[in-house]
């Protein structure tokens, strides 16, 4: 999708802005992550990087006593987010920053915690990793999930999809190669399971398709730019199986 016209992206942020999150995940898989986090301080100081509208910062300031800088560079996600944290009584403990993840200004060594849920991919992870551990204090976890293969047998259509958005996708075992030459330590990953694509993400979204479609009945280039949008759900559904996001957890040394 990175090619689209600047109507495409008018359209998909009409439909991504709506949605809960903005990418793979659900509360459980991100408190399974967080157990295999040893040593975190009773208050940690967390990053979220390219946090969307903030579906999982929220999950944790609830599962967390901490303090999190969310990070992402869509001004409205960001808007959306101040808003519903001053909603929940968050606004002491959430500060929702507009900035690119890889000059967020932020200090480095400063945080016990990075966490980033389908993001990590926009800067490569070769340059995000090593980004991340700089910002880490000694012994703090970077935890991520990212998309990988499952599968040497996968449809054109699905294929296609994710060389034009991640060329660079590997395997699970691409990514633990990466963790470890970028000087982190491997406390464990884990599959997302598919009811994480489903709950918050993939559910609105085709909820949120069929809002549009009404509002755009009559005009023909914002119903084929849903219709592929809508795409990307039908393939999940139908080839799901050849991919998968895993969640990784990884630490500083220190």
């Amino acid at each position: 999708m990175l090619d689209q016209s600047p109507r495409f992206w008018e359209i998909f942020f009409e439909v991504y802005e709506a949605l809960p999150r903005q990418g793979p995940g659900n509360r459980a898989s991100a408190a399974r992550a967080l157990s295999l986090c040893d040593g975190l301080p009773a208050a940690p100081g967390i990053l979220d990087m390219g946090c969307g509208a903030g579906g999982q910062t929220l999950h944790l300031a609830d599962l967390t006593d901490g303090r999190i800088v969310a990070v992402d560079s869509h001004a409205p996600f960001i808007d959306r987010l101040k808003a519903i944290a001053a909603a929940r009584g968050l606004g002491g403990r959430i500060r929702p920053l507009c900035a690119d993840m890889a000059q967020t200004g932020l200090k480095q060594g400063s945080f016990d915690l990075i966490w980033s849920e389908g993001a990590l991919y926009n800067l490569g992870l070769d340059a995000a990793l090593p980004l991340c551990r700089d910002h880490l204090r000694p012994g703090g976890h970077l935890v991520f999930t990212d998309a990988v293969w499952r599968s040497s047998d996968v449809p054109d259509a699905v294929r296609q999809g994710f060389e034009q958005d991640y060329p660079a996708m590997g395997w699970t075992h691409d990514v633990c190669a990466a963790v470890a030459r970028h000087g982190l330590d491997l406390r464990g990953h884990f599959t997302l399971p598919d009811e994480a694509w489903w709950q918050d993400f993939y559910t609105p979204m085709q909820a949120r398709v069929r809002e549009l479609r009404e509002k755009y009945a009559h005009d023909v280039e914002a119903g084929g730019i849903l219709d592929a949008i809508h795409r990307e759900t039908e393939l999940h559904a139908a080839h799901g199986d050849c991919y998968a996001y895993e969640f990784f957890v990884t630490r500083r040394p220190g």
